[in-house]
């Protein structure tokens, strides 16, 4: 009789197993329809938007040479002000995320949770605040100030990723580091740091693609051509009568190529970034 229950569980499991893939596969062409278009629609320049086939006859890739042309400097403004951006947010992040980790500061958890607040406060509202500040700083229509407004949308979460990793560090090995004579910088640099590799690295993933995917400080703190991200650029594309959907599309598939690629080379830092911190 058990022998023969067995066998029954044994014959329905690859069904299940069946059904769950192709649900899987289901929900994954959904999501990836949208992106499909997108690029099925760029191989179309010379198709109206509702005039596009389901799947392109040929490789037409006058679209892309159209899109490099006219966004190829707006994706270099872009590069340059999302590494900037990163930069900064590690810079002011990471100090941040050991000194709430390790110090025994009374109000440690106040801050973590009023970091996690400033994530829920409207861009528009942020944007509005800091238009004012930098016409007086000066900082409108300029690479810096950029940097500087992006970099604040990748802070709260890297503090509190980093944290939340930093906390699980043996108090032990600073220690340790520290009756070898090494003071707190040079710990921070040489010990907490590289322990903190995959933390650091997801931070930073995720303040990049912040500021790659940023439109709202691109268009308020920006009023001129000077910089101008490829965010930017696409928006100028549209109006009431776009007839190059092609060179859009393609700007798009561009535009989320380097997302694309930092994603797939670094999931492994990014699995062991935001679970790291949950085993001590």
């Amino acid at each position: 009789m058990a022998t023969l229950t067995n066998a029954t569980r044994a014959v329905g499991r690859p069904k299940r197993r069946w059904g769950t893939t192709a649900l899987g596969m289901l929900i994954l062409c959904v999501m990836l329809f949208p992106l499909y278009w997108m690029v099925n629609t760029a191989l179309q320049p010379d198709s109206g938007l509702l005039e596009v086939d389901p799947v392109p006859h040929g490789l037409d890739l006058s679209g892309f040479s159209s899109a490099l042309t006219e966004q190829g400097g707006h994706l270099l403004t872009s590069l340059a002000v999302a590494l900037g951006a990163v930069v900064i947010c590690l810079a002011f992040s990471a100090p941040a995320a050991y000194g709430l980790a390790q110090f025994k500061l009374r109000s440690a958890r106040t801050v973590v949770f009023g970091t996690l607040i400033t994530q829920m406060v409207p861009g528009i509202v942020i944007a509005n605040a800091l238009y004012s500040t930098y016409v007086d700083l000066g900082l409108v229509n300029s690479y810096f100030g950029l940097m500087l407004a992006d970099a604040s949308l990748g802070i709260p979460f890297a503090i509190v990723l980093m944290r939340s990793f930093m906390v699980a560090i043996p108090r032990e090995v600073i220690e340790a580091a520290e009756v070898d004579g090494a003071g707190r910088m040079r710990t921070f640099v040489r010990v907490v740091l590289p322990m903190s590799r995959n933390s650091l690295i997801t931070a930073g993933l995720f303040s990049f693609l912040y500021a790659w995917s940023d439109f709202m400080f691109a268009l308020t703190l920006n009023t001129t051509d000077h910089v101008k991200p490829v965010t930017l650029g696409i928006y100028q594309y549209i109006g009431a009568h776009v007839g190059d959907w092609g060179s859009v599309m393609a700007a798009s598939v561009l535009a989320a190529i380097p997302a694309a690629v930092l994603l797939v080379l670094a999931q492994k830092y990014i699995a062991a970034g935001i679970t790291g911190g949950s085993v001590k």
